[in-house]
C-alpha cells in the first residue's frame, strides 16, 4: 500500500474561508493535514490577478504583491503552484477558470499511476466530485478539509474523511 499523499489546494477557497485576521503558514498547515505519511508535494492553485491593458496603479501594485507571495509559496519544500485564469464579466466579478480542472487532472493522474496512496484536498466545490470518485476508484483515500461557511453537500458524501476547519483549527496554522 502507498502511504505518500498529495494536498491540493484551492487557494480561491481558502481565501475565502480563513477568518479575518489570520495569515496561513502553509507549511504548519501542510504538516497538519498530511500527519505521519509521507507528502509527494502540495500542489497550490489560484489565479494571477487581473490587469486590464494598460494596468492601472492598483492592478500593478496588487499583481506585484502576488508575486513576492507566488515566491515565498513556490520556495516552500515540496509546494508546487498551478495557475488558472482569472476572468472579468461584464458587472465587473472576477471568477476563477480552470482551477476545478487542474485540480481534477492533477488527482486523477497521481492515483491512477499509483504515485500517492492518500488525497488531502481542500476545497469546497462539487465539481470537485467526478475526480474523488475516480480517484478513490484507483484505491486512493480521500479526505477532505473544508469549512462550513462554504461546502457542498455532495463533496461532503463524495470523499472518505472530512474535517472542518473550524476558528480554532486556524489559530494553529497561524503565521506567526
Amino acid at each position: 500500500m502507498i502511504h505518500r499523499a498529495a494536498v491540493f489546494i484551492d487557494n480561491g477557497y481558502l481565501s475565502k474561508v480563513v477568518p479575518n485576521g489570520i495569515r496561513v503558514d502553509f507549511e504548519r498547515f501542510c504538516a497538519t493535514v498530511y500527519g505521519d505519511r509521507e507528502r509527494l508535494r502540495t500542489y497550490f492553485y489560484d489565479c494571477m490577478p487581473y490587469q486590464s491593458e494598460p494596468p492601472t496603479e492598483d492592478e500593478r501594485i496588487r499583481y506585484g504583491n502576488y508575486c513576492k507571495f507566488r515566491e515565498i509559496v513556490e520556495n516552500l519544500p515540496r509546494f508546487q503552484m498551478r495557475f488558472g485564469k482569472l476572468s472579468k464579466s461584464r458587472d465587473g466579478s472576477f471568477e476563477q477558470k480552470r482551477v476545478d480542472i487542474l485540480m481534477a487532472v492533477e488527482l486523477v493522474r497521481l492515483s491512477w499511476s499509483h504515485q500517492i496512496g492518500h488525497a488531502i484536498i481542500v476545497s469546497g466545490d462539487s465539481d470537485f466530485v467526478p475526480a474523488i470518485e475516480a480517484a478513490k476508484d484507483a484505491g486512493v483515500i480521500t479526505t477532505l478539509y473544508y469549512s462550513k461557511k462554504s461546502v457542498h453537500n455532495e463533496l461532503l458524501s463524495a470523499v472518505d474523511e472530512r474535517y472542518e476547519m473550524s476558528q480554532s483549527f486556524f489559530e494553529s496554522v497561524r503565521r506567526n
